[in-house]
């Protein structure tokens, strides 16, 4: 077992949690990093790149003139494409980017980043945020608490929070992710992982020996 420092919202140590080793120790692997960012990335390409061939565009329904006699080269069609106007050869064609990759292998990525962030001392356990209103000054003074003003920082929470959400959406080096949505692309690009104390027990539930079938 792991023990974390739990702190307060104005920085002040608040105890600490048990969490398991096998979440928040796990090996650090940057080749499950590259694969999974990969597969992220590579799932939000829109794919909907496009040309016409030649039997799209338009005009070219008779030769141009005749076969022979003219003294120059036989063309059937102003639409083959060394015409100006003319179809793309092996144009892009829309198409899906997206591959797949191990469930098993998804989740031991997770594990692995979250466990750098702990081993890099970028993983701080909030014992709570409330928030009970609209107000982005509430969350850049939570930020300049616990000294993470101006560093980048994942807030992770446990479940939907419309003001916390909305009031860290317009800070630039701030996002805010529920632990449903928690990915390996937003922990990597992120240099502090700011995690509240109930978020932290949901992600154990969701990262530890889940039975088959359980969310990745």
């Amino acid at each position: 077992m792991a023990s974390l420092e739990v702190v307060t919202s104005e920085n002040k140590k608040a105890g600490s949690v048990d969490v398991s080793s096998t979440v928040f120790e796990a090996a650090v692997k940057p080749h499950l990093f590259h694969a999974e960012v990969r597969r992220q990335l590579s799932r939000r390409r829109r794919g909907t790149h496009s040309t016409k061939n030649r039997a799209a565009v338009s005009g070219g329904g008779a030769k141009p003139w005749r076969q022979k006699g003219t003294g120059r080269a036989r063309q059937g069609t102003i639409r083959a494409p060394q015409w100006a106007g003319g179809g793309v050869v092996f144009g892009p064609v829309p198409r899906s980017y997206e591959h797949a990759l191990p469930k098993k292998v998804r989740r031991a990525a997770l594990r692995s980043a979250v466990s750098m962030k702990l081993r890099d001392d970028d993983l701080i356990v909030l014992e709570a945020f409330d928030l009970d209103e609209y107000k982005t000054s509430r969350v850049v003074h939570l930020l300049d608490k616990l000294g993470l003003a101006g560093k980048g920082a994942l807030i992770v929470i446990d479940e939907a929070n419309d003001f916390i959400e909305r009031s860290a959406r317009n800070l630039p080096y701030v996002s805010v992710i529920r632990v449903a949505g928690l990915n390996v692309y937003d922990v990597l690009r992120h240099k502090k992982l700011l995690v509240t104390k109930a978020a932290l027990e949901a992600l154990e539930r969701r990262l530890g020996d889940a039975p088959t079938g359980g969310q990745a």
